[in-house]
């Protein structure tokens, strides 16, 4: 996620690993979720905060973009500090958690991602309206009746909570929520009715695929999945981004 979440989160996993022992933070199902869910959170409001230059306290969807991609680089390079300074199994750990896996999935973590995913869905398609709305823009939404500060401030908590939950049982997987919402918006529309329910269907089947082909193509050893989605995605996000008759 552009707005820091998906890398808030492998620095507060980088954390764990480098200074759990230090600490002497014990090992359980939920020392590594607790850790990267808390870096999410911190790193997007982050983003948000710094993201507010005018006297209202709103924040652009460019300044968003922007602050999102200079904070994400900051907490990328202190996680490669991280990595510098951690011993090799701790290193070793970092990386192959930064890019993504679903091997330590179990039923308990299936439980609270699927929990916190509907609920988060549900929330959104309340506001579906509200968001076709500030797709015009945001005096045109607000003349329609639409608070968008609060709009902002109400869907990018729910985004964070289902971000940052699913991050902190998988690890960082690139490129499924960044490309799936645009496939579809090609195919159906921008409808985000239609958009919500899609690419939250449309992206875990697109995942299971690639979560089967990272368990396949170096049997018997296991690739992580975010070298599928990355490899996959990277190509189909130049050609979107390529196609003149297409707008994000």
């Amino acid at each position: 996620m552009v707005a820091g979440t998906s890398r808030g989160a492998p620095f507060g996993s980088a954390l764990f690993f480098v200074l759990g022992g230090v600490l002497h933070i014990g090992t359980s199902l939920w020392s590594l979720p607790i850790a990267a869910c808390i870096g999410g959170v911190i790193s997007t409001y982050l983003v948000f905060l710094l993201a507010r230059p005018r006297e209202d306290g709103r924040a652009s969807i460019v300044m968003l973009l922007l602050t999102g991609l200079a904070v994400n680089a900051l907490f990328m390079s202190a996680i490669g500090f991280l990595s510098y300074i951690a011993r090799d199994p701790q290193a070793r750990s970092i990386t192959f958690w930064s890019l993504g896996t679903l091997s330590g999935a179990s039923r308990k973590a299936v439980e609270i991602v699927a929990v916190s995913t509907i609920a988060g869905t549900i929330i959104a398609l309340r506001y579906a309206k509200q968001l076709n709305a500030l797709m015009i823009g945001e005096e045109e939404a607000t003349y329609l009746g639409v608070n968008v500060n609060r709009l902002k401030w109400i869907i990018l908590s729910v985004n964070v909570v289902i971000v940052a939950v699913a991050t902190a049982f998988t690890g960082v997987i690139s490129f499924v929520g960044l490309v799936v919402p645009h496939i579809l918006r090609m195919i159906g529309g921008a409808d985000n009715r239609y958009l919500i329910v899609g690419s939250a269907l449309t992206g875990a089947t697109l995942l299971t695929l690639a979560d089967l082909i990272a368990r396949l193509c170096v049997r018997p050893a296991e690739l992580p999945i975010g070298i599928v989605t990355s490899a996959v995605g990277v190509p189909v996000f130049i050609f979107l981004l390529r196609r003149r008759r297409y707008v994000f």
